[in-house]
């Protein structure tokens, strides 16, 4: 995005390196030669007749005649200087006094200095030596004049660029002009919608912006007008940026892109003067886009902070930016875009209709956008023929296009560093591993009892996972260290949009079980379970004051989704906060009493899983299967892909049977429902 593009004849535009410092280096030479090369002699001007005894008098040593300037200028000696009252005291005893004055004849000065030296050579003093200098007007007005014209050229310069008019558009004062990256027909980008993989709504919406500002009559012609502005939310790497690129690509007509943080400056008015700014290029430039990403920067929730300074110059920002989008101006062909992570801290005046008309939502891929999404990523990496893309994806919830895109690039690594032909399946396990888990640490010291610990607490987290309905489906668990982790298991999260209690109180127990199966097999309990404890408490917290889902505490919700309402204050009294560490106590003991309780019963299939990781140190899906049997339970993502299928097969069946004519009515359809067909 920083990169200037090159010309149409393949130079690059790099401009002239001529900034402040070669000014400063210059204004520094200048002074310099003035400090060595100034006339440090003492000058006193007299008329012809004065010059003409103080040569005869032999008062003057030598004589430097410039005949083009009409001048000649003797060296006094100190006999001369004396007569002449001109003391070292003025310019330092090493300092030349001179006459100078104005030839009467330029042709007869010669003559008049060899009748000098006959009457000097008579009376027995020495000569004068004369030296003829070529002056010039030119050089004179330069050597006069030269450091003003210097002077005037330096302030010139700093107001070109005070004004935002120098190299580099810096300066004092071109902080409040807008620093928008401008892209058109001749500067877009090279992404297009079909880069863009997944996001079937946010696409729909997306091009519908686009179809606006390309066909307006379609709409202004019915009294619809053109939306405002469309703010895109979402998780960190779903593709948010990246739709306003294609947006940038597609569009066609004049795209402004720049972040929050660009109207964040020291000087006082700089981001209402910026946003000023802004609108004004975007207006000139109508119809167009103005994109701005991480919004939150500038349009966070005004008078939240009392206690945190003031906040003046952002609120000022936010203040004009609410009055560009939807003030008495017009911005007629203006469509302002933009993206954050963090909705919940907006302004409510920045989120209302008729300036963000619309909210589009970019959330965390599905199984059929992460399939689309690594097809995109891999298309310029070479991978084996019998890869499969659709079991990547399984492998892979909850990643965002971002992590997708570094899977697929840190397996091209992996199979490089190994100098294989083309990245296979192990790769991306080895990616996935590395990205979620990280680097193996094979050359850790663990003891063989170590080693046993650490095999049974991951042994009893792959049981209760397997042997719990809601547990997520197993890929592999490990014992090698990764990270700051000693072991580690691997599992592809089902998804679901509503999580019921029993699914939460699973995870939870599946969470505890690395825990009690140390209590239970081997007596006594170690740190290894600090991050399970963490992430189980947070649940169980979560459970009680978020979803309601507490006996004692029924259908309460004391969570502030805004962050902005309750401050440092609690929204309960002493008494309610016992009462929920109770219950969190509660959830969590029984949970760890049911884990315990598992574990008992398949004692026998725990410790083959155990004994198996000692030996091998990783062990899969199949590995755990072969032990334990397989699940009571049906996979909730078989059962989403069954169900995609079976759609597709329907709809490919209507196709087929759809009449060739005109009239796709089907005379068997019963009547459309009302209260007569009810009745009946």
């Amino acid at each position: 995005m920083g990169i200037l593009p090159s010309n149409k004849n393949g130079g690059s535009n790099k401009r002239p390196m001529f900034g402040m410092y070669w000014m400063y280096i210059l204004i520094v030479a200048c002074l310099i030669g003035l400090y060595y090369f100034q006339d440090s002699s003492q000058t006193k001007s007299v008329d012809w007749t004065e010059f003409e005894d103080a040569a005869k008098a032999g008062e003057i040593s030598k004589i430097e005649v410039v005949p083009e300037s009409g001048i000649a200028i003797g060296v006094l000696t100190k006999e001369g200087a004396k007569k002449q009252n001109m003391h070292d005291d003025v310019q330092g005893v090493d300092a030349e006094k001179r006459l100078k004055t104005n030839i009467p004849s330029t042709n007869k000065i010669q003559d008049k200095i060899d009748a000098w030296n006959e009457q000097l050579a008579s009376e027995g003093k020495p000569e004068l030596t004369v030296k003829y200098e070529k002056g010039s007007d030119l050089m004179k007005f330069f050597w006069y004049f030269g450091p003003f014209i210097l002077i005037a050229f330096f302030i010139f310069y700093m107001q070109k660029r005070m004004s935002g008019g120098g190299s580099g558009g810096g300066g004092i004062f071109s902080v409040g002009k807008s620093k928008a990256r401008i892209f058109d027909k001749n500067n877009g980008t090279d992404v297009t919608f079909k880069d863009v993989a997944g996001l079937a709504e946010a696409k729909v919406e997306i091009e519908e912006i686009v179809e606006f500002l390309k066909n307006p009559q379609r709409y202004t012609e019915l009294g619809a007008k053109i939306p405002r502005g469309a703010l895109l939310v979402g998780p960190p790497g779903t593709g948010k940026t990246l739709l306003a690129k294609a947006v940038a690509g597609e569009a066609g007509v004049p795209f402004l892109s720049l972040s929050g943080s660009d109207f964040v400056e020291m000087f006082v008015g700089v981001g209402a003067a910026r946003v000023r700014d802004l609108f004004k290029q975007a207006k000139d430039k109508a119809p167009c886009i103005v994109f701005i990403d991480e919004i939150d920067a500038v349009g966070r929730a005004r008078g939240k902070n009392p206690n945190m300074g003031s906040n003046d110059e952002r609120e000022n920002t936010l203040n004009q930016m609410l009055t560009e989008m939807d003030g008495f101006g017009s911005n007629n062909g203006v469509i302002v875009l933009a993206a954050t992570n963090r909705a919940d801290m907006l302004d409510k005046a920045l989120l209302r209709p008729g300036r963000f008309d619309r909210q589009i939502y970019v959330d965390l891929p599905e199984l059929s956008d992460r399939v689309e999404i690594f097809n995109v990523h891999l298309r310029r990496i070479k991978t084996n023929s019998h890869l499969d893309v659709e079991q990547l994806a399984r492998q892979t919830q909850g990643f965002s296009g971002a992590d997708i895109a570094n899977v697929c690039n840190e397996a091209a690594l992996i199979a490089a560093r190994n100098n294989k032909q083309a990245v296979d399946w192990d790769d991306f396990m080895a990616a996935i591993d590395r990205i979620v888990g990280g680097l193996e640490k094979r050359s850790r010291v663990i003891t063989d009892d170590e080693k046993f610990a650490i095999a049974t607490h991951e042994a009893g987290h792959a049981t209760i996972s397997w042997m719990t309905e809601f547990g997520n489906p197993l890929v592999k668990v490990t014992i090698v260290p990764r990270g700051r982790a000693l072991g580690a298991a691997w599992y592809a999260p089902e998804a679901r949009q509503i999580i019921p209690t029993q699914a939460l109180l699973d995870t939870m127990c599946g969470m505890l079980a690395g825990r009690a199966a140390e209590e239970v097999f081997l007596g006594k309990i170690g740190t290894g379970a600090s991050d399970d404890l963490e992430k189980t408490t947070k649940l169980a917290r979560s459970m009680v004051m978020v979803y309601g889902m507490s006996d004692k505490l029924p259908n309460v919700n004391y969570n502030d989704s805004t962050g902005q309402d309750y401050g440092f204050t609690k929204p309960y009294s002493e008494e309610t906060a016992k009462l929920i560490d109770d219950e969190v106590i509660r959830l969590i003991n029984e949970q760890y009493e049911r884990a315990k309780s598992i574990l008992r019963e398949y004692a026998a299939q725990h410790n083959q899983i155990r004994d198996l990781l000692v030996k091998k140190e990783v062990i899969y899906n199949e590995d755990v299967k072969a032990i334990l049997g397989p699940r009571k339970w049906k996979s909730r993502t078989d059962e989403i892909i069954e169900i995609n299928k079976k759609e597709e097969e329907n709809r490919k069946g209507i196709e087929l049977k759809k009449p060739d004519s005109e009239d796709d009515s089907d005379p068997g359809t019963p009547p459309p429902f009302n209260k007569t067909n009810n009745e009946q």
